[in-house]
């Protein structure tokens, strides 16, 4: 005689599980890319941590940092490095911010340096609350100005520096074809709080 097997209730259902059961949605979900930000965003997340080192901190100085693991996308870049002044502490600090950890000197996030002495430069600090255009609006508005002398740049490195120069009335993104001021053949400064064209270096 053959037996017949019954399983119970629970244990068919554990076993039926077990047959149906299909990779969880987080496995079949691809890794989200690593994306470079702008420099308004950067500014700011780099400004609510430097309050904590300072409550009155003002910006001395900001530019972007060219990261090679990251996509190029005009107007954004995957680090920032900002001076921050107090007048309180009479020092200075740098800060960085990048999208990923890459050796030797970046970290994920934001990341403080020590404080130095506060030095007078040929930048003026200023409130954040200044800098209400952002650096891909800013790119657009230098290319629209400088579109022929653009075009002959054999570049595709757009680098961004922030700051407030004494013949400016307003802190100004400087937007530079190419790596460094120094090696560039073009660079052209937008006026941070308006968003208007100011000039345009050669």
């Amino acid at each position: 005689m053959k037996r017949v097997l019954f399983l119970s209730g629970p244990v068919l259902t554990l076993a039926l599980s077990g047959c149906l059961s299909e990779p969880s949605s987080d496995a079949k979900r691809p890794e989200k890319a690593v994306e470079p930000v702008t420099g308004q965003l950067a500014l700011y997340r780099m400004y609510q941590v430097a309050r904590s080192w300072a409550p009155d901190v003002e910006v001395l100085a900001m530019h972007s940092i060219h990261v090679t693991e990251i996509p190029n996308v005009v107007g954004s870049a995957g680090a920032w490095q900002a001076t921050f002044i107090s007048e309180m502490k009479n020092a200075a600090r740098s800060y960085t911010y990048s999208v990923i950890e890459a050796d030797p000197n970046l970290h994920l996030g934001v990341f403080a340096g020590q404080p130095e002495s506060s030095t007078n430069g040929l930048t003026t600090p200023f409130l954040i609350a200044t800098v209400k255009v952002d650096t891909n609006t800013a790119y657009k508005t230098a290319l629209a100005k400088t579109s022929e002398a653009a075009n002959e740049q054999k570049t595709h490195t757009i680098s961004f520096l922030l700051d407030k120069q004494e013949k400016f009335t307003n802190p100004s993104w400087r937007v530079v074809w190419g790596e460094s001021v120094g090696t560039a053949g073009l660079s052209a400064y937008i006026d941070a709080s308006t968003g208007e064209y100011l000039a345009t270096m050669h």
